[in-house]
């Protein structure tokens, strides 16, 4: 596993050993940044159940303004700061250790939104996807003209909507699936 571009191009990651934790293959990860890449720039970018950091370290390499981790795995939790020690990147970055919905509240009642929302929770956790988009979908957490990425299994296709949040975009490659969602806008 590497950095596809970016100042960090050709970097290698770590990944912990075992199933627990299914990093986003590089081909999938290039195939998203390449949606991604005219949006990265500047961008506040979300890595939900980061597992080894390796998306939001992608956005960083291409030139995001700022990643919020979210992981509550110790094991996968090691992974993505030792992977995050790699880079010249201290200031750009924060990770928070009690996983999705703390970080999601925590950030909607400071008022601060997000540009792009990457998730990728185990794909048996229904429940992961659902809240997660759910809340997106419900709060003020998204900026105006906000993605929101989720990566899940092929055979299991997300809701076209949830609530405000609608799908615009699947892509499929192999067992996995990015389903590409924005807002639509409140009246």
């Amino acid at each position: 596993m590497r950095i596809i571009a970016g100042q960090f191009r050709s970097q290698p990651l770590s990944a912990p050993k075992g199933w627990n934790t299914r990093p986003t293959s590089d081909r999938l990860r290039e195939t998203l940044f390449n949606v991604l890449a005219p949006r990265i720039e500047g961008s506040i970018f979300a890595d939900l159940f980061a597992g080894t950091g390796a998306v939001g370290i992608e956005a960083l390499s291409r030139g995001a303004n700022f990643v919020h981790f979210a992981e509550n795995s110790k094991l996968a939790l090691a992974t993505l700061r030792s992977n995050l020690e790699r880079f010249p990147v201290d200031s750009q970055f924060a990770v928070d250790p009690a996983g999705t919905m703390p970080l999601l509240r925590r950030l909607a009642k400071r008022n601060i939104t997000l540009d792009l929302v990457f998730l990728d929770p185990p794909y048996s956790d229904a429940a992961g996807y659902h809240d997660t988009l759910e809340f997106l979908a419900g709060s003020s957490i998204l900026s105006d003209g906000a993605v929101v990425v989720a990566e899940h299994a092929r055979r299991t296709p997300l809701a076209s909507q949830y609530a405000r949040l609608t799908r615009y975009r699947v892509l499929e490659q192999g067992d996995a699936s990015l389903s590409f969602f924005a807002p639509l806008r409140r009246s």
